[in-house]
């Protein structure tokens, strides 16, 4: 009998589209510093312009109208309750089993971060059209930093991975999902005192077409994983995996 044919490579997935990595993956994908840097950059691009909407003085961000109701109340900054609230979001994951990825602890962590750091260097806005100007500017800016970090592929947010668990779990689509959890958010923030305006309702309409616009220019495609090549080589000359039987001759 003739030798069992060998199996085809995995086809990667198109430059357009977005592959979901296990963490272990994540560690072996191709141009990883690279992608660090490209999630980095765009984790910080993120946390500063969600600073620029709340210094704008016309509302923050959905989940920054409960980071500051929170941080308000408990004498803190806003980026702190934001990790705090981001790792609270992660014990969610749980009963869900999400996978967390790099970018998940990343974003946890330095967009907080890089919130604070804006409030700091950012004034307030001294009047309604310089607050105007930041806020749509901020907007733009969060679009295009949060394509830029998903770009990367290296994990989803807390928040994102929260929505997608939620989605796959009540076996709904994910838009209605993300808005029921946004308007949850929203009103628990708002019930606390958090800052809602019109830039909350901008950030809400603008940020997903911002986010469709910039994706398709800042996809890192995923072309193989360190330690696969082996393989695929191995099973293009014939040979077997050593830890399956080899067929009858």
């Amino acid at each position: 009998m003739s030798a069992p044919s060998p199996t085809p490579a995995p086809v990667p997935a198109p430059a357009s589209e977005l592959s979901n990595l296990s963490f272990r993956d994540q560690l072996r994908v191709d141009r990883l510093p690279l992608r660090l840097l490209q999630m980095m950059v765009g984790l910080s691009g993120f946390g500063f312009s969600l600073a620029m909407l709340l210094r704008s003085g016309l509302g923050g961000a959905p989940w920054d109208v409960l980071h500051a109701a929170l941080a308000d109340r408990a004498g803190l900054s806003v980026g702190t309750l934001s990790i705090a609230v981001s790792f609270v979001v992660l014990l969610l994951w749980i009963p869900l089993r999400e996978q967390v990825g790099i970018g998940t602890i990343a974003n946890a962590v330095w967009v907080g971060v890089s919130i604070d750091l804006g409030m700091l260097v950012l004034p307030a806005a001294p009047n309604l059209t310089a607050g105007i100007l930041l806020a749509v500017t901020g907007v733009v800016i969060n679009g295009v930093s949060a394509a830029v970090y998903i770009g990367a592929q290296l994990g989803p947010g807390a928040r994102d991975g929260l929505m997608t668990g939620l989605s796959r779990r009540l076996g709904r689509p994910v838009g209605p999902v993300r808005i029921v959890l946004e308007i949850l958010v929203l009103g628990t923030g708002w019930l606390l005192g958090g800052p809602v305006g019109a830039g909350t309702f901008l950030y809400a309409v603008g940020l997903g077409p911002v986010i469709q616009l910039a994706l398709p220019y800042v996809i890192m495609p995923v072309r193989g994983l360190r330690g696969s090549e082996r393989s695929e080589r191995g099973t293009a000359q014939g040979r077997t995996d050593p830890d399956v039987p080899a067929g009858p001759a």
